[in-house]
């Protein structure tokens, strides 16, 4: 447990931040099974119409840091690919 001033905001903070990154992550991961199942179900107009949203989700997680930009590429990419195989 921490004992000093500073240590317990730090610790505040980090469950906050860590309350934001696991709601982030779990939109993420609800966008890219979506675009899946669609795909899956032969359904690649709406798959298409969706793939904005989920760029904008994946870029804004980079600008905050919540995941890398060559993870954030590799994730609309193979995406893409998966939409294009039908």
């Amino acid at each position: 447990m921490p004992i000093t001033t500073s240590a317990k905001k730090a610790l505040r903070s980090s469950k906050t931040k860590r309350g934001f990154n696991t709601a982030k992550k779990e939109q993420i991961n609800k966008a890219v099974k979506q675009v899946k199942k669609l795909v899956a179900d032969k359904k690649l107009d709406e798959a298409r119409a969706l793939m904005p949203k989920v760029q904008k989700i994946l870029d804004k997680s980079v600008k905050t840091g919540l995941l890398k930009a060559n993870t954030a590429g590799r994730k609309k990419s193979r995406i893409n690919a998966m939409i294009k195989r039908g």
